[in-house]
């Protein structure tokens, strides 16, 4: 039994042993020197190594012209031509270094340049942690890598990550662009940059604006987030969430997206956008509204999807899908709307309304004209089954103007005078100054003016052939009283901006926008690095 515990206590002192050789610091190890001196005036208590100096320390290897090496204190001083090699992976050139073999740590000075196999950083002073496999420097620096250049005052590497950290202010620049951050980690082998706080990227074509974003500077592609906007020469887009591709000048944005035309001095709205710069293009939808602003107002156009092509001054919009707009004094429904800044022409296609006061217009095919020198509204054309339905000011009937086609002139951005050419009729309550009913005017000709005042009917006049009667109250039935094919539509009226948008499309709204303030509310931290990333280096090899 006592032999037992002896042999036992015996092995467990062995490996007790082992573990503490193992943890012990390896010597330095001096493989080549031409000169091997000892000079206590020049180098107390260390040995002077001169000439083609080589030593080794666990896989680190370190030539020099001249070193000082402190056997006792495993530690060494390097002078002219220094160079750090660790594997392929790692490269350190100045004029001078220290190397401490207890601590695992170096330091480097004078024209100190660390090489890695994807860049080169060149600075004053860097320092190499071979524990955390970490090299940090707080001199001014630059670091090359492809067609990246990057300038800061301090930063920090991972060799095994092969990550570049900066906390400070650091520049890249590109040929394509400049970016801008006090908060970057760029990884040299993927090329990929994550930003953090305040930044911006500068270019030719546009300057971006984010305080959490994603730059592949290989393939140009991004993904920012958190205040974010892009901003070209006429456009603004922003939104909670934006992608773009430099490639193809292609940007997308997710929820929240506003996008300024500072040209057209419009906005458009929306929960997702595609913008399209080459082809002077986007498109927007999820709730999507166009504004404009003409005469002093604001014009509301909406519809589940809306494109505008073209250039300042050719430009188009289309929206389709149950299009609603409103101005203060104007408002209609339509199943698509064309409108074009070159002919200042809008069309209302498919099923179009409009409300001028309490008038209620329909007919098969309905244009608003604008001024093309002004863009101010000019005059309006409808086409075919024409119809002008408006509700008498004080009963319950409805005065009507029907025939096949109307033309109006607008006066100070308000319908004031239409015409109605070709089989017109009419049915119309004429009152006194007193609002009393006079008769109910059942009238027909070959042609109608009317002149709005204050959005209501002032007074008609009759041209040619004109064939009607003022019947009393009493003598005219209640089915004589509507022309064929009226249709009162009231109820669908858009008396606000608020107005445009169905039911169904606020609720997703509501719930979009609050997830944007939530989202806000929350600390920003910086973004979670992504698996491309950090698995370039084995997708490569794949």
């Amino acid at each position: 039994m006592k032999k037992l515990f002896f042999f036992i206590s015996f092995g467990l002192a062995v490996l007790s042993f082992q573990n503490l050789l193992a943890q012990a610091p390896k010597k330095i190890l001096v493989e080549h020197s031409d000169y091997f001196d000892v000079n206590q005036i020049e180098a107390p208590d260390a040995a002077l190594l001169t000439g083609n100096v080589r030593v080794n320390h666990d896989g680190i290897i370190m030539t020099c012209n001249k070193a000082y090496y402190f056997q006792k204190e495993n530690y060494i001083k390097a002078f002219g031509d220094v160079q750090l090699v660790q594997g392929d992976t790692l490269f350190l050139n100045s004029k001078y270094a220290e190397y401490n073999g207890n601590m695992r740590k170096a330091f480097a000075t004078g024209n100190a340049k660390m090489r890695s196999p994807e860049s080169t950083l060149v600075t004053d002073t860097i320092n190499l942690d071979r524990n955390t496999q970490e090299v940090f420097y707080n001199t001014k620096g630059t670091i090359t890598n492809r067609d990246n250049t990057l300038k800061s005052n301090s930063g920090k590497y991972y060799v095994a990550e092969k990550k570049f950290q900066f906390l400070t202010a650091v520049t890249i620049t590109n040929p394509k662009y400049v970016i801008k951050s006090n908060h970057l980690d760029y990884y040299s082998n993927s090329g990929h940059s994550y930003l953090f706080g305040p930044s911006t990227i500068t270019s030719k074509t546009n300057y971006i604006y984010t305080e959490k974003g994603f730059y592949d500077t290989k393939k140009n592609l991004a993904h920012f987030l958190r205040k974010s906007y892009i901003k070209y020469d006429d456009r603004l887009i922003e939104g909670d969430s934006l992608y773009y591709d430099r490639n193809r000048e292609f940007a997308s944005a997710t929820r929240n997206v506003k996008i300024k035309d500072s040209v057209n001095r419009g906005i458009i709205k929306g929960h997702y956008a595609e913008l399209y710069k080459n082809k002077d293009s986007m498109f927007v939808t999820k709730r999507a509204v166009a504004v404009n602003f003409v005469e002093n107002d604001s014009v509301y156009i909406h519809g589940k999807k809306l494109l505008v092509t073209g250039p300042e001054g050719n430009r188009i919009i289309r929206g389709f899908n149950n299009v609603r707009f409103y101005k203060t004094d104007m408002s209609g429904k339509c199943d698509s709307i064309h409108s074009s800044t070159k002919t200042a022409l809008t069309k209302l296609i498919g099923n179009p309304i409009l409300w001028n006061g309490e008038s209620q217009i329909t007919g098969d095919v309905m244009h608003l004209i604008g001024d093309q020198r002004t863009q101010k509204l000019d005059s309006l054309k409808v086409l075919n089954n024409t119809f002008i339905v408006s509700k008498d000011t004080v009963g319950t009937g409805f005065n009507q103007v029907k025939g096949q086609n109307l033309f109006g002139k607008f006066l100070e951005g308000k319908l004031h005078e239409v015409d109605i050419i070709k089989n017109a009729e009419v049915i119309y309550y004429m009152r006194n100054d007193a609002q009393e009913l006079i008769g109910i005017n059942k009238n027909v000709s070959s042609k109608i003016n009317i002149i709005f005042d204050k959005k209501e009917i002032e007074t008609i006049t009759f041209f040619k052939q004109v064939d009607g009667t003022i019947y009393p109250e009493k003598d005219l039935l209640e089915p004589d009283r509507k022309l064929k094919g009226m249709v009162w539509r009231g109820d669908e009226r858009i008396k606000s901006k608020d107005d445009i948008f169905p039911p169904e499309e606020n609720i997703d709204n509501e719930k979009l926008v609050q997830q944007g303030k939530d989202e806000k509310a929350k600390e920003n931290v910086p973004m979670k690095i992504r698996k491309e990333t950090l698995n370039y280096d084995k997708k490569k090899k794949k």
